[in-house]
């Protein structure tokens, strides 16, 4: 079969697009097969021989890393005209959270608790990575974490399998559209399958034990959401599971993916992951390597070449089947037709919007806004009213820097086209309040106190001072995890220094996860947490301090008072002995010599307690939403059915505002243990001041089912509670029964 042939099978209507992926795979080659299961790394601005001569012997599936246009197109013509049958490329890149246009990080948006906004920002990002003539990305990453240590916190969806799951098919909805083949459509791929975020002690790579009951309820959760909602590519995990590596488990990858789930689509390794698992320790050698993944049902390696170098003599020895391969070559051609890339295989810039035109900024605005967490504002210290100001201060290290605001995993986002908050406050207020601008600190780890003299005499003379700080973009992300998570370098003592001049302190903080900011707190009398709010940050940011909007974003995770508390998160267990306000003493309160029954023996700890600084799902608004009269309407009812669970949100406040209502549900007994409370239901109400809105939500029995301990998915009769408030810390509850 030629090229030109290959080209009109490719693009004949009149057969399915299985009958065109079996008749092009019984003209191909061993080698050629081999060829698209194997994905390389662009030469970086240009094409080198060596690649060139691979793809013209069909030796390439598919081209990582390349961002440019013109080099894109060549490839794919060299692909498509110079190979023996035309085969197009799959063009991977890391689009993550923005292309040109860059949204907060994924867990900001994440804090948003709206999966429309996270469509709406994958949507952006696919119609600005086409125009490069991207066609594949890497996201969304839905591990579940409960560790801020852990650096890929940043490029997560947050702790709940719930909230993930809905968040992470909204972000597959908008990368891939309703087709697949439309031209502003990309492949979505589900990362990293499974566990990685459950990695030993936060630390990026490391290895996760994590039972197979847990697996299932918890951290499995997502991709089977994800499955369902057609993602077009998994991507293996770096980790190893229970002892085995992602990228060689069969029991995630065949027996959980494929038989379980039923999943046709395709799955590519990690970097180079298939050959680090004889570094694991797993195998022996890269041939090893290659057939522990390949048998798991890995159908593409990223970077190494450990198919390209041994899955021809694995076959020759019968070690791997033709039959083995062609069904993983088949999974790769499928996704190169529903992406239409026979019919299509160039781009053309001019056909596509504009990079960061208006619309795109305005969403990147919305979804930074909608991300930011107001976590303290006593005596109304915000919003802040430009009428009533004669000056203010801004001052810090990230006060004024387009870079660090982006956040981690962005290539090819531009620091000059980010708006930072001196820019877009300077824009607001500019014309009528003086602004006091210091940066006080070189970046968010120095240490020289040497400019806080010039930070005091800003905030003297000024009626308020923002200060601005974090963390740096580069410390979250891949391979960027931290023992210590407090703000780094000399902060904490510069909002000290600026809050002992008397004048109200608004903190501001742009972090790639969570940290430990309970001294923070102490000093400031409003903290909001912008973690890292992209492009249009510095906009979204003056909008909510000056009040043209109030904050409603929610904690995605939950914050723990000291690093010691971690892994805390809100669904845990409720152990033998639960710790209650009661039960836990102050280790500073307890006499010398106490015997040990004086400390109430509960689960708590002597130097922290059992709460976190912030609970899961907590943030505060300008408006005061109050809940009242919860209501069930049925005590008690059977399986198979339903029941409405309603109650009154009613703003308090002086301020309109936006709340995120939240339903919580205990299964009280269960044949496993059961979390004390687990997220089932979310929505987003606009209330004016002094509005009363009634909120109902359905469950359904099915909606309850948990693995039981034979791995069956069930739901069981019993009693249950439930709670609906602003966050897991809700008051607010009822009870009902689900008989038999």
């Amino acid at each position: 079969m030629s090229s030109e042939t290959a080209q009109n099978l490719a693009v004949d209507t009149q057969l399915s697009v299985e009958s065109r992926v079996a008749e092009l795979l019984s003209a191909m080659g061993l080698d050629e097969k081999i060829g698209q299961m194997s994905q390389l790394q662009a030469g970086g601005g240009w094409i080198p021989d060596e690649l060139a001569d691979s793809i013209r012997r069909g030796q390439v599936g598919s081209i990582l890393n390349e961002p440019d246009v013109n080099i894109v197109n060549e490839l794919q013509r060299l692909a498509v005209e110079e190979s023996r049958l035309g085969i197009p490329l799959l063009i991977g890149r890391d689009v993550i959270h923005g292309f040109k246009t860059v949204f907060p990080i994924p867990l900001g948006q994440a804090a948003s608790w709206n999966p429309a906004v996270v469509e709406a920002g994958a949507r952006v990002s696919a119609e600005e990575a086409v125009r490069a003539g991207i066609n594949w990305t890497f996201a969304p990453m839905i591990d579940i974490t409960r560790d801020p240590r852990w650096g890929r916190i940043a490029e997560s969806l947050g702790e709940d399998p719930y909230l993930c799951s809905k968040l992470g098919t909204a972000m597959i909805r908008g990368f891939q559209s309703d087709d697949l083949s439309a031209p502003d459509a990309i492949a979505a791929c589900a990362k990293h399958f499974a566990g990685y975020g459950a990695a030993e002690g936060g630390r990026d790579y490391n290895t996760s034990n994590i039972p197979e009951n847990e697996m299932r309820n918890v951290y499995l959760r997502p991709f089977k959401a994800a499955a369902d909602a057609g993602v077009a590519t998994f991507m293996s995990a770096f980790c190893d599971l229970n002892g085995v590596p992602a990228t060689g488990n069969r029991w995630l990858m065949d027996q959980i993916l494929r038989q379980e789930w039923s999943y046709q689509g395709m799955v590519v390794s990690d970097w180079e992951s298939i050959v680090e698992m004889s570094v694991h320790g797993f195998t022996h050698d890269d041939e090893q390597a290659a057939y522990e993944a390949a048998t798991a049902g890995i159908d593409m390696e990223m970077a190494s070449s450990s198919y390209r170098d041994h899955l021809e003599g694995l076959v020759g020895e019968n070690k791997i089947t033709l039959e083995q391969i062609d069904r993983m070559v088949e999974r790769v051609l499928r996704l190169k037709f529903e992406l239409g890339l026979f019919e299509q295989p160039y781009t053309d810039p001019a056909q596509h919007p504009e990079l960061l035109n208006k619309a795109n900024l305005k969403a990147a605005k919305q979804a930074a806004m909608q991300s930011c967490v107001l976590l303290k504002n006593v005596r109304q210290t915000l919003p802040l009213t430009p009428a009533k100001l004669d000056s203010v201060a801004l001052i810090g290290p990230l006060a004024d820097d387009g870079y660090e605001q982006m956040g981690t995993w962005v290539f090819d986002g531009d620091a000059a086209n980010s708006v930072t908050c001196r820019q877009a406050i300077d824009e607001l207020i500019g014309r009528t309040v003086e602004i006091h601008y210091e940066k006080a600190l070189e970046t968010t780890r120095a240490a020289s106190e040497d400019d806080f003299a010039a930070a005091k005499t800003a905030a003297e003379q000024s009626d308020a001072a923002i200060i601005v700080v974090g963390e740096e973009a580069f410390m979250s992300g891949e391979a960027h995890s931290r023992a210590n998570i407090d703000l780094p370098g000399h902060q904490q003592a510069l909002i000290e220094a600026v809050a002992s001049t008397g004048k109200p302190v608004i903190v501001v903080i742009m972090a790639g996860r969570p940290l430990t900011i309970e001294p923070v707190l102490a000093h400031a009398d409003a903290v909001l947490y912008a973690w890292h709010p992209g492009t249009m940050g510095g906009p979204a940011i003056a909008d909510l301090l000056f009040g043209l909007e109030s904050p409603s974003g929610k904690l995605p995770v939950t914050f723990p008072r000291v690093v010691g508390q971690v892994p805390i998160h809100y669904a845990q267990k409720n152990t033998g002995r639960p710790a209650t306000e009661e039960s836990c003493v102050d280790i500073n309160e307890v006499p010398p010599r106490a015997p040990q029954t004086s400390l109430g023996m509960t689960s708590f700890h002597l130097d922290a307690g059992f709460k976190p600084l912030f609970p899961f799902g907590y943030g505060l608004s300008y408006g005061r939403f109050q809940y009242v009269k919860i209501t069930t309407s049925h005590h008690s009812i059977g399986m198979g059915q339903s029941l409405d669970i309603s109650a009154d949100v009613v703003n308090m406040g002086s301020h309109a505002g936006e709340e995120v209502v939240q339903l919580y549900i205990r299964d009280l007994v269960g044949n496993v243990t059961r979390p004390i409370k687990e997220l089932k239901g979310f929505r987003r109400i606009h209330l004016k001041p002094g509005e009363r809105q009634r909120i109902s939500f359905r469950i359904h029995t099915d909606d309850l089912a948990f693995y039981n301990r034979d791995m069956q998915l069930t739901t069981e009769p019993g009693q249950f509670h439930v709670w609906i408030g602003g966050s897991s810390d809700a008051p607010l509850w009822a009870e009902f029964e689900i008989h038999a």
